[in-house]
């Protein structure tokens, strides 16, 4: 029973993280939409009043004045001092609206203008120790460090964040999915981790010296 509970939780909050996104961008969407035409209906009312396709020629034109609105905003945060204002109005107005933040990095993440969570993959020591964990980075510092998410083994959705050093954040050039299937199968396949790590020559010296012992071995 406890299990079946657990299957139609999770299943509902599955399928509410699917469908939520898209109805909140289409209502936002339409939400533009209407607000654009209920500003230009007293025009073209008055210019095209009495022509058939006068509904359609609106929306084409509010359809090109949203677009033009958008590339005129964008192209003037491009500039030094509409840059300053969009800085200032968000840091005092903006971020302080309810929501706002959120939409901003989802709007960002759907652009491709902000980094994925779980986009770069690394093998990370622990505790400053020979100890290696498979991670994934979810943030970078300016003062070099990685905050990175260490998953459980059969379960990658729960885990630990660690703050780690740069010195212990050793980035691996492998697909997020493949190192995904290895964490659900208990580290089944971890090695193309290590051979990635290896390849590219920026294992430890400590701990590639134990890689090349075991792999001749290995061979042998």
């Amino acid at each position: 029973m406890l299990k079946f509970r657990k299957f139609l939780k999770t299943t509902m909050i599955g399928g509410v993280t699917v469908v939520l996104p898209v109805v909140l961008t289409v209502f936002f969407l339409r939400w533009i939409f209407n607000f654009t035409i209920g500003l230009i209906r007293p025009i073209t009312e008055t210019v095209f009043k009495g022509i058939g396709w006068q509904q359609y020629l609106a929306h084409l034109i509010v359809i090109t004045i949203i677009v033009v609105i958008f590339f005129i905003v964008g192209l003037a945060v491009k500039t030094r001092f509409g840059r300053f204002f969009y800085c200032q109005v968000e840091k005092k107005i903006l971020n302080v609206a309810p929501g706002y933040s959120l939409f901003r990095e989802t709007v960002r993440q759907f652009l491709g203008q902000s980094k994925r969570p779980f986009s770069r993959v690394a093998l990370v020591q622990l505790y400053e120790s020979s100890t290696l964990a498979t991670a994934f980075v979810t943030d970078e510092h300016p003062d070099g460090r990685f905050t990175v998410f260490v998953p459980s083994g059969l379960n990658p959705t729960s885990g630990q964040i660690f703050h780690l050093e740069k010195q212990f954040v050793h980035l691996v050039d492998v697909p997020v999915d493949d190192t995904m299937r290895s964490i659900i199968s208990c580290g089944a396949g971890s090695r193309m981790l290590f051979d990635e790590l290896h390849k590219n020559g920026t294992l430890p010296p400590e701990l590639d010296s134990r890689y090349n012992k075991k792999s001749s071995c290995n061979e042998s």
